[in-house]
């Protein structure tokens, strides 16, 4: 069965140090949490995990042997990954159906990705 990825998509710097008693805050991780546990019980999820800031990556190069290392994000882009699923359904539009749903619990774009070999 073919995977995907469903990646969650966030403003370049967002906060990472949120206040858990926030109620919108609470409210997101219920929708969240809501939707893991819906992908489980379908049999869909396969991982998920939410990352840190683009400016937290260090970027690995290697060029003709010679490896390199530079701070923050590979992409100068808007919008960067903020976290992810990995999701096995059966076709693009089971994906695109979850997609909806992620993307209504984060409150958030979702983009979705074939995973090659799928």
């Amino acid at each position: 069965m073919p995977q995907y990825l469903l990646s969650v998509m966030h403003d370049d710097e967002y906060d990472t140090d949120i206040d858990v008693e926030d109620p919108d805050v609470q409210r997101l991780h219920a929708q969240v949490g809501a939707v893991n546990e819906e992908l489980a019980a379908a049999g869909a999820w396969v991982f998920g995990a939410g990352l840190m800031p683009a400016s937290s990556a260090t970027v690995v190069r290697s060029i003709d042997g010679d490896v390199s290392m530079t701070d923050g994000p590979y992409a100068e882009t808007k919008e960067q990954m903020g976290g992810f699923w990995i999701i096995e359904v059966s076709d693009l539009d089971a994906a695109l159906t979850w997609a909806g749903k992620c993307a209504a619990a984060c409150e958030g774009p979702v983009e979705v990705r074939p995973m090659q070999g799928g």
